[in-house]
C-alpha cells in the first residue's frame, strides 16, 4: 500500500500474494463498527467470504448497501452472492439487484447498459472510497472454474483499487451510490443533473458516465500534440473512435505507448495492427498462467506537467455510451509515481512475454 494526501492506493499483480485485493476490502469491512456504513456498488461480486464478511457487519449494527447488476455479461456470475445477499434476514434493502432495460438495436445486436462501476466506500476507520478496477469475482475454492476462465481471475492479475480520502470527494461518491442504491437509474439517466456532475478537489477531478458532457479522458487526450508523452494501460480496446483518438493523438506528435491485455476478444488483432501501423508502440501484458491484465489507465506528461487517469472505464462502445462507469483526473504527484512504477512492471512483463514468444516461433 502507498499512501498520499488525498489517495491511499493498493496495487495487485502477480508478484503479490492471491486475493490481495479482495484482503484490503475485508479488512476494511471488518474495520467497521456497529453505526457505521458500507455503501458498495461493482460489476461482478462472486467472493462468497466477502458477502459473509457484509452480512456479519450488517448484524452488528452497520448500515449495509450492495448495488450489483442483475445480468453482466456472465449472466449468472452474481447470483450465488445475490441469493446469499437477498431476504429479510439477510441484507434485506440493502441489496438492490439493477436491471437495465435495454435499447433498441439492430438485428442481432444487443443494446444493454451495465452497472460497470467499482466503488466500496467505508465509513470507518476514516471515510475512504475504493475506486478503480477490481471486481470480486473470485472464490477460494472456486467451485466453477469455467466463469474464472471467462472472466479472468482477477484475485491473481493486474488491478487497482485507490482509495479517496479527501472527505468532499468522498462525501460526493457515497452521495453517488447511495442514489444508485435508493433509485437504479434509468434508461435517461444521463439528462439528470446527477449524471452532469463533476466533482473537483485541488487536484483531483471525479466524472461519473454515462453523462451529456464530452467523453473527459478523450477531450483530455484531443487537447495534447507534440511533445506530449501519453502511456495506456487497457485491458479492452474496440471501439473504432477510441482507436481513432489514440491515432489521431499520434499524428499531432505525441509519444503514445500502450499496454494492452492478451485476449483478442477484448483486444482485437486489427485494432493493434492500426495502431502499430500509426507508430504507437504497441504491447501486450500476456502473463504465465493466463491472469488478466485488467487495469485502465493513462499516463500523461506535456510541458512539465503531469497527470494520472485511472476508473472503471474500457475503450469500448458499451463503456462510452451505455455503461455506469467513474473516472478519476488527478494531477497529483505522488499517484502519477506510482501509477508509473506499476507500468514500468507491466513494461517488464510485456517484453519478457515478446522474449519467450520470439524464442518459441524463432529457436535458436
Amino acid at each position: 500500500m502507498s499512501t498520499s494526501e488525498t489517495f491511499e492506493i493498493h496495487f495487485g499483480d502477480p508478484s503479490k500474494p492471491v486475493g490481495y485485493l479482495r484482503d484490503v476490502l475485508a479488512k476494511h469491512i471488518i474495520a467497521v463498527p456497529s453505526g457505521g456504513a458500507i455503501d458498495w456498488v461493482t460489476y461482478y461480486f462472486r467472493d462468497v467470504r466477502l458477502a459473509e464478511l457484509l452480512l456479519q457487519a450488517h448484524k452488528r449494527g452497520v448500515r449495509v448497501t450492495v448495488s450489483l447488476p442483475a445480468t453482466p455479461r456472465i449472466s449468472v456470475a452474481n447470483q450465488a452472492v445475490i441469493k446469499m445477499l437477498s431476504g429479510p434476514d439477510r441484507l434485506g434493502d440493502g441489496l438492490k439487484v439493477v436491471n437495465f432495460p435495454g435499447i433498441p438495436a439492430p438485428p442481432g445486436r444487443a443494446w444493454k447498459p451495465q452497472l460497470h462501476e467499482k466503488i466500496y466506500c467505508f465509513s470507518h476507520p476514516k471515510p475512504i472510497a475504493l475506486v478503480g478496477s477490481y471486481n470480486p469475482s473470485g472464490n477460494n475454492p472456486e467451485a466453477q472454474p469455467e466463469i474464472i476462465r471467462e472472466i479472468g481471475d482477477q484475485d491473481h492479475g493486474y488491478n487497482v483499487l485507490a482509495g479517496i480520502v479527501e472527505p468532499s470527494l468522498v462525501q460526493h461518491i457515497i452521495a453517488h451510490v447511495r442514489r444508485i442504491h435508493q433509485a437504479p437509474p434509468s434508461l435517461f439517466y444521463r439528462f439528470t443533473d446527477s449524471a452532469n456532475r463533476v466533482f473537483k478537489s485541488s487536484d483531483t477531478t471525479i466524472h461519473f458516465l454515462p453523462s451529456l458532457q464530452p467523453h473527459p479522458v478523450v477531450q483530455f487526450l484531443n487537447q495534447l500534440g507534440s511533445g506530449a508523452h501519453v502511456r495506456i494501460a487497457a485491458s479492452h480496446i474496440r471501439a473504432t473512435n477510441a482507436v481513432n483518438v489514440m491515432i489521431e493523438l499520434a499524428r499531432r506528435g505525441a509519444a503514445v505507448e500502450i499496454i494492452a491485455e492478451s485476449t483478442r476478444r477484448r483486444v482485437t488483432p486489427d485494432v493493434e495492427q492500426r495502431l502499430i501501423d500509426a507508430g504507437i508502440r504497441f504491447s501486450r501484458a500476456d502473463i504465465p498462467g493466463g491472469a488478466p491484465m485488467h487495469l485502465k489507465f493513462v499516463l500523461i506528461e506535456n510541458s512539465g506537467q503531469v497527470w494520472s487517469i485511472f476508473g472503471s472505464f474500457n475503450w469500448t462502445k458499451p463503456s462510452f455510451w451505455l455503461n455506469h462507469e467513474i473516472i478519476v483526473i488527478t494531477s497529483n504527484p505522488s499517484i502519477f509515481n506510482q501509477f508509473s512504477n506499476c507500468w514500468n512492471t507491466l513494461k517488464k512483463e510485456a517484453a519478457m512475454s515478446a522474449e519467450q514468444k520470439d524464442f518459441i516461433i524463432h529457436p535458436l
